[in-house]
């Protein structure tokens, strides 16, 4: 046992947080790139007269609705089932394997596209492909980051992944804007073929990383667990630091351990569905809370706007440049995503959940109004055959707040709902929990990619600016369930969230302080349990040292 000596309180105690220890952090977000560069190229793309003829013939003008909604939806299918394989995979192999084989995975999606884009099976094919391995990075990054992650800073560096997807979504958009006038293959080609670079940046980087202290502590080989720490808080083997966020580590693990038994693919997955609905700190209870924490970030319709905006545009007969006008929604969405690193920190995951929602449907409202007030936003066909808008002012203020709605979900839903994604599930089921929430997000994604186009395609729903009624709607049921339902976790370890959903609820969460620690709990910290009074950081002695070093 180790006693320490001074007077700060050990739910409080984290090593400094290093510029290496950002570093390390920051570069696993760049997975986000995946996800967020097809998003954005395949927009673009499914407007290009050379993509459209190439897949339904050369007197075609528009892809159909539904091939349309199969080459969008596909992808988000097969990240659905990868997802769901990866978490088991994470707790068999490691995080960081199971990232870099996602990308390989990633990398014969892509060839299969580039190589057969004429076809639209091969399309169909090769985004499938590429979808099982987006799905294994989506899942596996996000417990990655928040398992190597600090305290102080998590739910910044997890925003990080948004922010590479959003930057995916303005990559997809420029390269789409540059390649449109080619009147050859190239036009989709290009944007295709350069996946490959995403895949290899962040497979090369990941051989340079370490995988996650928990992963090595649920196999219990704890040396590597302390080295991998010392590597990501800059610290050196005997730093006080390190054995007690080990000892932490540890003691959580232990009474998880026991109280989640979990042995086999089956029972992994079981345990994820063990407990009460009413009580918050159940397994169940957490699952549905990852889950429908997903479900909502996808219900915001903002997938809509990226998947769908060119042929929208294209519908209000007023707004000359569709890809560009698109291109400048993805750099609403970039610029306004780095808000959150510092509002995430500073208010907490949940008024952002809150009032990010409430601007949303706000937004979404008024865009549907403008669009159906009489008189407002109607077209003619002109005599060329063009279709022209009634009132281009009508449509540039739906542009404004469709720009306006953007920053309102970047800075808020983007990163949120993956911030706590990744730190709500105790460390048996994490991966499992964690995977289940991710196959949400691309259940979801998948769903909307197969009805949006039905629902606003001229031969069917045709319902254009009313669509946005949906999305307002929606977004009335996101700021509803952000107030009842979800926690705060803000500046807590992912064992003080364990302790956090089991003594308080939602609306209580933010004013909950940790008053004990697992490791103080197990006798693996000298001291009072409920607050070692005389910590003194610095102060251990060298022959203490020793014996920290070695014990945990």
């Amino acid at each position: 046992m180790v006693q320490l000596q001074g007077t700060a309180d050990v739910t409080q105690i984290e090593a400094p947080v290093t510029f290496k220890a950002y570093m390390l952090c920051a570069f696993a977000a760049f997975g986000g790139i995946f996800f967020g560069y097809d998003s954005g190229y395949i927009n673009g793309v499914l407007g290009s007269s050379e993509f459209i003829r190439a897949i339904e013939g050369p007197n075609a003008k528009a892809i159909s609705s539904p091939h349309n909604s199969l080459i969008v939806s596909i992808l988000s299918a097969g990240t659905f089932f990868g997802a769901l394989l990866a978490g088991d995979i994470a707790d068999r192999f490691g995080r960081r394997p199971t990232i870099i084989a996602g990308c390989f995975i990633y990398s014969a999606g892509v060839v299969i596209q580039m190589f057969a884009a004429s076809a639209l099976a091969t399309i169909v094919v090769g985004r499938l492909v590429a979808g099982f391995g987006v799905g294994f990075v989506s899942a596996i990054i996000i417990l990655y980051m928040s398992e190597i992650c600090p305290k102080k800073v998590r739910g910044a560096l997890v925003s990080g992944y948004q922010f590479c997807i959003t930057i995916g979504l303005m990559l997809g958009s420029i390269v789409d804007n540059f390649t449109q006038k080619r009147e050859d293959s190239g036009a989709y080609r290009i944007p295709i073929g350069i996946q490959f670079a995403w895949a290899i940046i962040l497979a090369t980087g990941l051989f340079f990383l370490p995988d996650s202290p928990r992963f090595y502590v649920k196999r219990g080989e704890l040396d590597k667990a302390r080295d991998t720490l010392v590597r990501l808080r800059g610290q050196p083997p005997t730093s006080h630091y390190i054995e007690l966020e080990l000892a932490e580590i540890v003691a959580n693990a232990e009474y998880e351990a026991r109280a989640i038994p979990t042995t086999g693919w089956f029972s992994s997955y079981a345990a994820c569905f063990k407990g009460s609905l009413f009580d918050a700190s159940s397994n169940l209870r957490r699952t549905i809370l990852g889950t429908s924490m997903q479900m909502m970030q996808q219900w915001t319709g903002v997938n809509f706007v990226f998947y769908y905006s060119t042929p929208f545009l294209q519908s209000t007969g007023a707004v000359k440049n569709v890809f560009l006008t698109s291109m400048a929604f993805t750099i609403v969405n970039v610029g306004s995503t780095p808000i959150s690193f510092y509002t995430i920190e500073r208010f907490g995951r949940r008024p952002l959940l809150i009032w990010g929602a409430f601007g949303m449907l706000i937004c979404q409202f008024i865009v549907a109004i403008v669009g159906v007030t009489k008189g407002f936003n109607h077209t003619h066909i002109d005599a060329a055959g063009a279709t022209i808008a009634n009132n281009i002012s009508a449509v540039n203020t739906q542009v404004a707040f469709i720009a306006i709605y953007i920053f309102f979900f970047a800075s808020t839903w983007g990163p949120g709902a993956w911030v706590l994604v990744g730190e709500i599930f105790p460390l048996p089921i994490r991966s499992r929990g964690v995977a289940l929430s991710t196959a949400s997000n691309w259940m979801w994604n998948t769903i909307i990619a197969v009805i949006t186009p039905y629902m606003v395609g001229s031969n069917e729903g045709n319902l254009r600016s009313s669509v946005f009624f949906v999305w307002g709607g929606l977004c009335t049921c996101c700021f509803v369930y952000a107030y009842f339902l979800v926690p705060e976790t803000k500046g807590l370890s992912l064992e003080q969230v364990d302790q956090m959903l089991s003594e308080t609820n939602p609306r209580n969460s933010a004013k909950w302080r940790p008053t004990t620690t697992f490791a103080a709990e197990a006798g693996k910290v000298g001291g009072d349990a409920r607050h070692l009074e005389d910590v003194k950081l610095g102060e251990v002695e060298g022959a203490e040292k020793a014996e920290v070093a070695h014990r945990v």
